[in-house]
């Protein structure tokens, strides 16, 4: 029954327009004429399988040099980040859902028949695949012999690395509606980081699985369930031993990695996502405004409204600006410094709704039609000297 009452929840979320007729959303903010501060590079761009109808969570990600993109049919891909070429390509022969998660020589993917796979890095070679409880929608998490894998049944689960051995499970129930999608389970020295539906964000011993800290990241409120979904959808970012994680319909919030202890929140609802540095953490909010916050305590730095109902990404910072994608196909540029818009580029036409990767200063973007764009700024003002 949960299962089933995922994409009607989208619907409503949209607007409710399938039931009234109307379209009650905002309509997106127009774009103005921008003079330029940077002059964006496309090094190059690649396509692959449309995801446009399954809002499956499959990101790219780089691990020692090497680009690892998943399409939904199944199909995994080593590139080269600085050129895309391809180093191999493997067909897992299954849909996929969840992933790649990369470390140590290792790939990770989790598919929409529940279950895990894992590859070798070097190859694509299959190690070993095993059942897990319910499709994964999330990237799994590989680190020191571990593999954890987040599932929509609300289960956190570790399996050794080497033979696909369950070393433990973590369980916890689920709201009746929730959106469809997990934020991705982190994996520090000792500990996996793990958000759920309902506004909790736990702290699990990596050796045993057993809590050993819960906090409240956002309470449900309103009358409905639907007024009541906190959802933690979005990934947490571990800056320098402090948690940020942001809950849809709740909060953002700072979190001691050691003891759970929430540092300080701020009531701004979120489902895109956010980045973090030790100075700002900036988030993309359900209004599509990009906020700037202090790391240390909260307090809003500057708001970003002209790109209003765009439908945003989460913000992936780069150097001293930070990027967001939108439904357009458009790429945009913002200052750290003040929020101001520096450049913006259109890659395509489908939207980009996957949070911008960002590697050695260049911008990995994917959006909703399959294209992969590398991207690269240029300030103008050091090229007209």
């Amino acid at each position: 029954m949960r299962q089933f009452i995922f994409w009607p929840l989208l619907l409503l979320l949209a607007g409710c327009s399938a039931f009234t007729g109307k379209d009650n959303a905002d309509p997106p903010s127009e774009l103005v004429e921008l003079q330029p501060e940077l002059r964006i590079e496309t090094i190059w761009d690649a396509g692959f399988e449309d995801a446009d109808e399954t809002l499956l969570k499959l990101k790219p990600v780089v691990s020692n040099g090497v680009l690892y993109i998943a399409e939904p049919s199944g199909e995994v891909f080593a590139l080269d980040p600085e050129t895309g070429d391809k180093h191999w390509s493997v067909d897992t022969d299954s849909p996929l859902s969840g992933g790649p998660g990369v470390a140590d020589g290792l790939i990770a993917v989790g598919t929409l028949e529940a279950e895990l796979i894992l590859l070798n890095g070097e190859d694509g070679g299959e190690r070993w695949r095993q059942r897990v409880s319910s499709e994964v929608l999330s990237s799994p998490a590989i680190n020191d012999g571990n593999v954890v894998c987040r599932t929509t049944d609300g289960s956190v689960t570790a399996y050794s690395t080497d033979a696909g051995e369950k070393r433990w499970l973590y369980d916890r129930s689920v709201p009746v509606l929730t959106l469809r999608g997990d934020s991705s389970p982190l994996i520090t020295d000792y500990q996996v980081l793990a958000g759920f539906a309902g506004g909790k964000l736990v702290g699990l011993s990596l050796d045993t699985g057993l809590a050993e800290w819960e906090a409240t990241i956002s309470t449900p409120k309103g009358r409905t369930e639907l007024e009541r979904v906190v959802d933690i959808d979005a990934d947490p970012v571990l800056v320098e031993g402090t948690l940020y994680v942001t809950a849809y319909q709740g909060d953002v919030a700072a979190v001691s990695e050691s003891s759970g202890v929430v540092l300080w929140r701020r009531d701004i609802s979120s489902h895109a996502g956010l980045d973090a540095s030790w100075r700002q953490v900036f988030v993309t909010d359900s209004a599509d405004h990009v906020w700037s916050l202090d790391a240390t305590n909260g307090a809003t730095l500057w708001q970003q409204k002209k790109l209003h109902a765009r439908k945003l990404s989460a913000p992936a910072m780069v150097n001293d600006t930070v990027v967001v994608g939108d439904f357009d196909g458009y790429v945009h540029w913002l200052s750290q410094e003040d929020g101001r818009q520096m450049a913006r580029i259109r890659v395509g036409s489908d939207a980009i709704r996957l949070k911008p990767l960002v590697i050695n200063d260049i911008v990995y973007v994917m959006d909703e039609g399959g294209t992969l764009s590398a991207l690269r700024a240029h300030p103008i003002e050091t090229e007209s000297r």
